[in-house]
């Protein structure tokens, strides 16, 4: 075997371990986000917003309407 041949060889080696670290480094920060629930608005029962109504519902005959969010506010695909 040439000398360019083991350094070639050597270098897929490193790329290729730096590439599987990468990797991982990146799948453990996704798995870190919580989606939790949020408020959003509040509906009366003729499916209307109430006016001055703030996201959570105050009052009785009120449905909450939530939808769940990242830690960055925005709605995930496929989990609401």
């Amino acid at each position: 075997m040439t000398g360019t041949t083991k350094t070639k060889r050597i270098g897929a080696a490193l790329a290729a371990a730096a590439a599987a670290f990468a990797l991982s480094l990146g799948g453990a920060s996704i798995a870190e986000a919580k989606i939790q629930p949020v408020d959003i608005s509040c509906t009366n029962n003729g499916g209307h917003e109430p006016g001055g109504q703030q996201p959570s519902c105050k009052g009785s005959s009120l449905t909450q309407e939530s939808e769940n969010q990242n830690p960055a506010g925005h709605a995930p695909r496929g989990h609401n």
